[in-house]
């Protein structure tokens, strides 16, 4: 793990902003991919059953919405969007749930509160406060609570692996130590003390490196359980990305944990979901997979 944390002499400032400002890389971001998510996710809003902005907290953005298969036993898929903790809402998402619901899977997007108006460390605790809310009320919610799957994207990948690393019943009485059966992040940021060091990012986020250090799995958050986890990352993003995912799967992969590491052949940060949501993609096949309760290396 020491070697994987070994960066500070590796890049200069503005690689640093090169390997994690991502948006820079890809100039038709604002007038192709996000307008084609909002697009597909409009769709899904009308092509679904779904009941949205259900309230789970008191934060501006502490709303879920939630996209049912048609089937309350069939398992559930929790997914926490991109955005670097201080950009993005849960309505951009939406697309994600049209493949899985079609695929008897019953889908939650979560919204949460983004920096700066909160920190790292409280977005991480509104997640479990949605993760809490969605175990409590899953009969309400029309879904089954005991077949949880959570996937997160890039900072949504990081409160993945938080949410992996939470000690459930010591956060709420009555919550089972094994309420999310697997994890899927996608594209983690499982260090922040690089993306601290990244000006331009940093800037929005306002994290310090006390916080850096508290809020990153690899040094303060490993798995609570033994749930079986399938890291993902684009085979044309970063090297830094592809650090990032391997240092995880490497740290925590053990004899009874089994974590497995998938790329996404050729395909950076952004496109890499237009891909998961590729019904015919193998990336869609071991995501539903992981979600039926295949392990990630079957």
């Amino acid at each position: 793990m020491t070697d994987h944390l070994s960066f500070h002499t590796r890049f200069s400032p503005a690689e640093f902003d090169a390997e994690y400002n991502l948006r820079a890389g890809r100039p038709d971001y604002e007038v192709t991919v996000i307008p084609g998510w909002i697009e597909n996710s409009e769709k899904a809003r009308d092509n679904l059953d779904c009941s949205l902005d259900i309230r789970y907290g008191t934060g501006p953005k502490q709303k879920l919405d939630v996209f049912r298969c048609g089937d309350p036993a069939a398992p559930t898929l929790v997914y926490f969007h991109g955005g670097y903790w201080q950009r993005g809402d849960k309505s951009i998402y939406s697309f994600i749930a049209t493949p899985f619901a079609t695929a008897g899977i019953n889908v939650v997007v979560v919204g949460y509160d983004l920096c700066p108006d909160v920190t790292i460390t409280r977005i991480s605790e509104e997640a479990r406060e949605a993760m809490a809310h969605i175990w409590t009320h899953g009969e309400a919610l029309g879904i089954n609570r005991d077949r949880i799957t959570v996937m997160g994207h890039s900072a949504g990948g990081h409160i993945t692996q938080m949410m992996m690393a939470t000690d459930w019943p010591a956060f709420g009485d009555g919550l089972p130590a094994d309420l999310i059966k697997a994890g899927m992040p996608v594209s983690p940021l499982s260090y922040l003390e690089p993306v601290r060091l990244t000006e331009a990012l940093n800037a929005g986020i306002r994290m310090d490196a006390a916080e850096a250090e508290a809020e990153s799995p690899m040094t303060n958050h490993p798995p609570a359980t033994d749930a079986p986890q399938l890291v993902v990352v684009g085979g044309a993003e970063t090297s830094e990305f592809h650090r990032q995912a391997r240092m995880y799967a490497e740290a925590y992969q053990t004899g009874t944990r089994d974590i497995g590491l998938y790329i996404v052949p050729d395909v950076d940060h952004f496109d890499e979901l237009n891909v998961l949501v590729d019904s015919n993609s193998p990336f869609f096949k071991k995501s539903c997979d992981m979600i039926h309760g295949k392990g990630p290396n079957q």
